[in-house]
């Protein structure tokens, strides 16, 4: 599968050695996108997380002993295999920015996409969300709320993006060239320890951009090909390697 490219890429690093596994980040993005209230966070069936974040370990006794947290939202891939497996063609990835959308009312809740997607970024519903009395007005209005039978997962706050390209567009500005902190997602925003950066992987003067071309950059599961938008950032080796999966007795590590 050849990736389609794009004038502007959006995309995301995530600094594993500021990151402190607060979990700002996951409820910003509840908050964002109008994720309901878990019910019952013990019933896997009811869970539903766009922004996961999980604990990395380097499995020494103190006082080698590290940890380090890794958050995990859609990586936005450049060459998606959710999308290639969609009946329906209710996930693509053609818009301006490369963001993988997922169009709600096209979904039959096959779970195709749920079965190739290797990042186990992608919710099914299985029941309609339950909003407490007096929540229901506190819903962000850019973002739809979803029934039960549908897939869903993070778009980058797509909404946030569609609302920048107008602002420029009143501003007088050409809306494919957005300022760097023109369209931020909510859990970039709210990130306390600055950990989480985001902006146009193709434009150099860009900070994530930047940081992806460090050698201490990396991508999850990067020799399968997918070509994530989203990289991890750390000094530790470690960490590095657990981010492709290396066994104990693999050489080296791939950086990308």
């Amino acid at each position: 599968m050849q990736a389609k490219e794009f004038k502007v890429k959006w995309g995301m690093v995530v600094d594993l050695d500021k990151c402190t596994g607060c979990g700002a980040c996951s409820v910003a993005c509840k908050a964002e996108n109008n994720l309901p209230p878990e019910v019952d966070a013990s019933n896997k069936l009811r869970t539903n997380d766009w922004m996961n974040i999980y604990e990395l370990s380097n499995e020494k006794p103190f006082p080698e002993h590290e940890v380090a947290y890794l958050p995990r939202p859609c990586m936005q891939c450049g060459k998606p295999s959710c999308s290639t497996v969609c009946p329906v063609v209710a996930t693509l990835k053609d818009e301006e920015g490369g963001i993988v959308s997922q169009i709600y009312p096209r979904c039959i809740g096959c779970r195709y996409c749920m079965a190739a997607c290797p990042y186990h970024a992608r919710y099914f519903n299985w029941f309609d969300p339950i909003w407490p009395e007096g929540m229901e007005k506190v819903l962000t209005p850019y973002a739809s709320t979803r029934p039960r039978g549908v897939v869903e997962k993070c778009t980058f706050c797509h909404h946030r993006f569609m609302a920048a390209k107008e602002q420029a567009r009143m501003n007088g500005e050409d809306p494919t060239e957005l300022a760097e902190d023109a369209y931020i997602p909510a859990c970039a925003e709210i990130c306390p320890t600055g950990a989480i950066k985001f902006g146009d992987l193709n434009n150099p003067e860009h900070e994530v951009s930047k940081l992806a071309a460090s050698e201490n950059a990396f991508r999850l599961l990067a020799k399968l090909g997918t070509d994530p938008q989203v990289y991890y950032y750390s000094k530790r080796e470690w960490v590095r390697k657990l981010g492709d999966n290396y066994l104990k007795n693999a050489k080296g590590g791939e950086h990308v």
